[in-house]
Formats: C-alpha cells, sequence, structure tokens
C-alpha cells in the first residue's frame, strides 16, 4: 500500500493530500467522500457483533481541497439493530452525509432463496509498476470478460453499451497512520458503481448524487468487485445497480442515482490511464 494517504489528522481536522483530489476538478473525489463518512460511522459502533450492513451516502455539493471535520450521531442504538448517521463539514457548512444500518449477526434461517446467476471474471494480477499519481487500481471489463486492459482505467467501458464489471484495488490508506478496514474499502469500491453503470456508447453523460452499498458480509481480502446488474434512465435521471463481489463470492449491492448532462457541458473524467 502507498505511503502517502488521502488525509492526514490534525486534531479534529482530516487535511486532505494532494491525491485526494478526484477527476471533477479542484474537489475530493467522491469514493474518498464515501471512504472517510464509512469510517466514522464505523469507528462509533464498537460492538463487534454488529454487522454493517448499509450505506447510503448523500454527495450534496462539491467539497474543495481543504481540511474538513466529521461529526457522527447515534440515532437507534437497539439489540439487533444500530442507527447510525454522520456529516462532513467544511466551515461549519454541511457538505456531505451519510447513514449506516448495523445489524447483528446470528443463524441463516432455513431453506433456499431465489439469487440471479453472476459470475466476476479472475482477480486481475497486480501490476508491476504502479504510477505514484493513482488513487487506485482499477480494471475494467466489457463483453469480452478475458481481455481487460492491464492497468487502471475505464478502457473497456468506453463506447459500449453491453454490461460491464470492475475489479478495483485500493493501494492507498484512507488516514495517514491508519490501515483500511474492510468496511471502508467496500465502502470506497462502491462508490464506481455509478461511473460504471452509468457509462453508455457517448462515454458518462451522468453525475452521481448519492450512493447505497449494502452488505451481507465483510469482504475478505484487497479486491472488490462489481458486476453492473441494471441502468435505468428518464428525462436526465437515472438509476444504476451492481453487485458487489470479493475472491470468495457476492458480498452486497451497490446504487447510484444520477443526474445526466447535457452536450457539451460535461467533460467526461478520465479514471488514471
Amino acid at each position: 500500500m502507498s505511503s502517502r494517504a488521502f488525509f492526514t489528522a490534525d486534531g479534529a481536522d482530516f487535511v486532505p493530500n494532494p491525491i485526494a483530489q478526484g477527476p471533477w476538478g479542484h474537489t475530493l473525489g467522491g469514493h474518498i467522500v464515501g471512504g472517510l463518512l464509512a469510517r466514522s460511522l464505523e469507528t462509533a459502533v464498537t460492538d463487534p457483533d454488529l454487522q454493517p450492513a448499509r450505506l447510503t451516502v448523500d454527495l450534496l455539493r462539491p467539497i474543495p481541497m481543504a481540511p474538513v471535520r466529521v461529526r457522527t450521531k447515534i440515532e437507534r442504538e437497539g439489540r439487533r439493530i444500530t442507527l447510525v448517521d454522520t456529516v462532513i463539514l467544511q466551515h461549519d457548512s454541511v457538505v456531505s452525509r451519510a447513514s449506516g444500518l448495523f445489524l447483528r449477526r446470528g443463524d441463516d434461517p432455513d431453506g433456499q432463496v431465489w439469487s440471479p446467476p453472476l459470475a466476476m471474471p479472475p482477480i486481475p494480477p497486480m501490476p508491476a509498476v504502479v504510477r505514484a499519481d493513482l488513487p487506485m487500481l482499477l480494471w475494467s471489463y466489457g463483453p469480452d470478460l478475458d481481455q481487460p486492459l492491464p492497468g487502471v482505467g475505464a478502457d473497456q467501458w468506453e463506447q459500449s453499451h453491453a454490461q460491464k464489471f470492475a475489479w478495483v484495488r485500493d493501494i492507498r490508506s484512507l488516514i495517514e497512520g491508519e490501515p483500511l478496514t474492510p468496511f471502508t474499502r467496500a465502502a470506497m469500491a462502491g462508490e464506481v458503481t455509478s461511473s460504471m453503470t452509468h457509462w453508455g456508447t457517448a462515454g458518462l453523460r451522468f453525475i452521481n448524487a448519492d450512493y447505497t452499498m449494502t452488505l451481507s458480509r465483510l469482504p475478505v481480502g484487497e479486491y472488490i468487485g462489481l458486476a453492473a446488474t441494471a441502468q435505468f434512465a428518464s428525462a436526465g435521471v437515472a438509476t444504476g445497480t451492481a453487485t458487489l463481489f470479493d475472491a470468495q463470492g457476492p458480498i452486497g449491492t451497490g446504487v447510484a442515482v444520477a443526474l445526466g448532462q447535457p452536450a457539451g457541458a460535461f467533460t467526461p473524467p478520465s479514471l488514471g490511464h
């Protein structure tokens, strides 16, 4: 993992390092915002038998590359269910927020429940050299699952309306000196749901307003996979869904709501070539 984290803690503030800048300008990347909110939710729940089962992130506005603070509140703490809310503040204004649902683990009920058959391409090997300016590694897959481009980027999604897949591996910690937890790793990868599901033959013409990630269990290992399952759009409003995987199989879902952008008013970002 890279020695340069996305944030450095300075008292109650989290100071973004240059690598935290997203593809939309001098603002924090969406997956980094989601990671910081997920970390805050997770640290508020101390019972190890409570499973983080749902994370919803509202990306209220672009967040400039400046120090932020996080405020967290437990809204409900029951025997089997705990609900936590958290916000990111900048200059005392709320710029993003999230809620997290934690459920107590127990025995699975008897019987079988339908689930759609889905399969991910094999986990790709790490490249021999990783560029120092990359926030993460992302392997994109289009209709040909056997030929991903070796490295990072969304090359296999471009000009395609076929089902899309991705493997994501974080190479940086979120906070300097603090290892990534499985929940934070999943939250950061889950934000990729929007760009993957909303990428079409004209490129990425939708910008996400929020995303929700659900987990039946925490991921195992450093790779998080995503398989697009649906995208629906009408009058410039779209929703995209994906199934999340780790090396052992499906672990949950991602849902992202997005707004369409008119031609000429939107420059699709590079996800790191």
